[in-house]
């Protein structure tokens, strides 16, 4: 840390000077121009530098399947807008690997393909995305594939099933996009005027998408158990029934908090939110007594089904603790 002594200068300006060091480690020097950021009582200070795309290459030699999907998944949340695949020979299966990855990130596009590269690149402006409209968007996908994974195993409807397990693709979207955005806040001081959010409220946005990608991974392990069981008698499809509306419930109302303007209406939601949980496993064991009779696999099976219903509205109570925290008066 180095400090300075702010001067005046004309009667009206203030002026301070900067470290040498850290100047020339940034290219700034005499007429160069600084960007200042205010954050409530912080100011930081920035080189101006010209808007250009960041550019990554990443050797794939060796990658495909899961961990060339990870791998291109990796570059694109951590901010790169052009993303260079090389190899000394593209196989077939790696271009659709590759092109499964970009189907699955919002923006992001093949720009020029050899036998030895492919080249990627973000087409949108993370100014033009909004964490707010990703966060209810998640929240309202997530939750009909909850409710829907549940009707497909009551109605025994497969093709529903199969269905919810598909829209899990569409939460992972949305996952990755609000992460790759979250990392440009951090990385970048300018990117908080473009989205117009503070960093803390982007961390918080950021930590409750988690919880609700989470929710949207249960839904579809829901509906993948659902696609192998008959429907439940009817007394434990009732008890499913009532576990999966007060989990669904916390986790509406754990987002409303997270989302209110105003702070006391915000904190009054995210206690009741917060205070709900404790009586899903009250919920969860009247579910687990009905089906305890059940054949053996049956009986396994929709045990897991209420396990997950149970972390989902858990995951609801995190995002009710983040709203509280996002509500109270900040130091």
């Amino acid at each position: 840390m180095e400090t300075r002594k702010v001067q005046v200068t004309g009667g009206s300006t203030y002026t301070v000077s900067l470290p040498k060091g850290w100047a020339t480690d940034n290219g700034v020097h005499g007429g160069s121009v600084v960007e200042f950021h205010p954050e409530e009582d912080t100011l930081l200070l920035t080189p101006q530098r010209e808007e250009e795309k960041v550019e990554g290459t990443l050797d794939i030699t060796g990658l495909d399947g899961d961990e060339l999907m990870r791998a291109v998944v990796t570059m694109y949340v951590s901010g790169f807008d052009i993303i260079t695949l090389e190899t000394t020979q593209v196989t077939a299966a790696q271009r659709r690997t590759i092109r499964e990855a970009t189907q699955g990130l919002v923006g992001l596009e093949v720009i020029g393909e050899t036998s030895e590269r492919v080249r990627l690149q973000d087409l949108l402006d993370s100014s033009e995305l909004s964490m707010h409209n990703a966060i209810t968007r998640m929240q309202l996908v997530s939750t009909t594939m909850l409710a829907d994974a549940v009707a497909a195993l009551i109605e025994d409807d497969d093709d529903l099933a199969a269905d919810v397990v598909q829209r899990d693709d569409d939460v992972d979207r949305l996952w990755s996009m609000v992460s790759r955005v979250f990392r440009s806040v951090l990385r970048d001081p300018s990117a908080v005027a473009g989205i117009g959010l503070d960093r803390e409220t982007c961390f918080d946005y950021h930590s409750s998408a988690r919880q609700l990608e989470r929710i949207g991974d249960h839904a579809a392990k829901i509906a993948t158990h659902a696609g192998t069981l008959d429907a439940p008698p009817d007394d434990a499809a009732e008890a499913i029934t009532e576990l999966h509306a007060e989990a669904t419930e916390i986790v509406e109302m754990a987002i409303d908090a997270l989302l209110e303007d105003d702070s006391d209406r915000a904190t009054t939601l995210a206690n009741d939110a917060r205070q709900r949980v404790t009586r899903i496993d009250e919920l969860a064991r009247v579910v687990d007594d009905t089906i305890r009779e059940l054949e053996p696999q049956q009986a396994q099976l929709l045990g897991l089904i209420v396990d997950s219903l149970s972390r989902s509205a858990d995951y609801g109570g995190n995002i009710a603790e983040t709203a509280l925290q996002n509500a109270a008066p900040r130091p």
